[in-house]
């Protein structure tokens, strides 16, 4: 079994207790790695405690150096990182490798940038200094659907903002935080900088949150853990940055290219096998466009073939486990007993063996549906109809959540008109990619706080002014 990573050094947990890495396109047990008690996260704080004063007073351009030797890593070791994302999560290869690992691998490298020119001593203000400073001892809290990308979102600028942290990776999808840790450790990162402890969210996860000794929880999960998270912290008024569930809207207007948007909507919709926070899982087309939409959509969806992720050419790998698989057969069950049609899709298992649900495309759907409404993180579509642009805002506004979205028309300007209108993160406009160094978060209960880039960094500080 593997260890806990605690002031530098790996060393056994406290509890004698593993949790089973599974691979979930075959079930088999590919490894076991502790599940952490509170006792091996007391230790993991005071070693990031006593680590605190001479990380936060290191110069700016040493904590960059460390970053970017790690980054230099990861990109060397991707192939074999992706691996083994694919393995315990179930992500097919060719995504592993682009989107899991060499993304946060730009990532790091951006912080590694970001650390040496940020201005950390930020100017004056009548009679006084600015100043920004590290928050402190972090707890982080990261998911299984982006086992490497979530924990470098977090890790990198608390780092390079001069804070030690303690984090606390997905006991579903262990194997990419331990790699990481490999690589910060042979960076040279210096004892107690960093420290990770395995293990179950009810356990570790909420003695992260609630200790004392943790300055900061970052935590990215659903909308309910992130709930318990904040109610913890609260305990001790620490910071909390949450970033949570999603049921993001595609708004394809009348004017779009039709074909190129469905096309495009679908694959945002199922990229991850649909476990990604900011899928675009609802589709909105005009009422006059509808059926030729469905139609679109389906075609398009059918490509997305189930299979093993090492092979090529697939599309859609398993979901990441059991129950998550029957999470969204039971969403798919509802949604038909709600009076939406599934045009497309089964809750058969199409391979026979893991963890695999087909591809899914809900017709007929209506605001307030459950399926229209609650996040399922699978590959499911809903496709919704609409009238006119004030309708199709008011739909797309009309969930708890706002992290994602996107909207298609003839012209940028028409498209940015209702961009702007949408109470989310982030918007992509006509196809507009994905941008890793732009903030991302949500408004509502998608989340508070934001990641990546400049933003994300000074989640991490705190802002002091010097009366001269």
């Amino acid at each position: 079994m593997r260890q806990i990573y605690v002031n530098g050094d790996w060393a056994p947990s406290s509890s004698r207790e593993a949790v089973e890495v599974v691979n979930p396109a075959t079930e088999e047990i590919v490894d076991r790695v502790p599940a952490g008690s509170a006792a091996d996260v007391e230790s993991a704080v005071a070693a990031a405690r006593a680590a605190f004063p001479s990380w936060a007073a290191a110069e700016p351009a040493e904590r960059a150096a460390l970053l970017g030797t790690a980054a230099a890593l990861l990109r060397d070791r991707a192939r074999e990182i992706a691996a083994t994302i694919a393995t315990d999560m179930g992500a097919p290869l060719p995504l592993a490798l682009k989107v899991q690992t060499l993304m946060p691998a730009e990532v790091l490298a951006s912080y590694a940038d970001l650390a040496k020119r940020y201005d950390f001593d930020g100017g004056r203000v009548g009679n006084s200094l600015i100043v920004r400073e590290p928050v402190g001892v972090v707890g982080a809290i990261t998911p299984w659907n982006y086992p490497l990308h979530q924990v470098v979102c977090k890790v990198a600028p608390a780092l390079a903002a001069g804070c030690t942290v303690v984090l606390k990776p997905s006991e579903v999808a262990p194997l990419a935080a331990y790699a990481f840790a490999d690589i910060l450790h042979e960076a040279g990162l210096p004892p107690g900088v960093f420290n990770m402890v395995s293990g179950y969210g009810p356990v570790v996860g909420e003695a992260v949150a609630a200790h004392p000794g943790v300055d900061m929880v970052s935590f990215t999960g659903s909308t309910r853990a992130g709930r318990r998270v904040a109610a913890l912290a609260a305990g001790t008024v620490k910071r909390v940055a949450l970033e949570l569930g999603g049921k993001s809207a595609n708004v394809i207007l009348p004017s779009a290219d039709l074909e190129k948007a469905v096309r495009n909507g679908v694959a945002g919709a199922y990229m991850n096998s649909g476990q990604t926070c900011s899928a675009l899982t609802r589709m909105l087309v005009h009422l006059d466009q509808y059926d030729e939409a469905v139609r679109l959509a389906v075609e398009a969806a059918a490509k997305h073939v189930p299979g093993d992720p090492f092979a090529e050419g697939t599309r859609l790998g398993p979901l990441v486990s059991a129950a998550q698989r029957d999470r969204v057969i039971g969403y798919l069950n509802r949604g038909q007993e709600e009076g939406a049609r599934l045009v497309l899709g089964g809750t058969g298992n199409p391979v026979g063996r893991g963890y695999y649900v087909e591809p899914a495309v809900f017709a007929g759907v209506a605001p307030g549906m459950a399926v229209e409404q609650e996040e399922i993180f699978g590959p499911v579509l809903s496709i919704i109809p609409f009238v006119t642009a004030d309708e199709a805002v008011e739909i797309a506004n009309g969930t708890p959540y706002g992290l994602s979205g996107a909207v298609w028309a003839g012209t940028e300007e028409e498209a940015l008109a209702v961009a702007r209108r949408l109470r989310t993160g982030q918007v992509a406009v006509n196809g507009g990619r994905f941008n890793p160094m732009a903030p991302f978060g949500g408004y509502k209960q998608s989340g508070v706080g934001r990641e990546m880039g400049e933003f994300g960094l000074e989640e991490f500080l705190e802002t002091k002014a010097i009366q001269l």
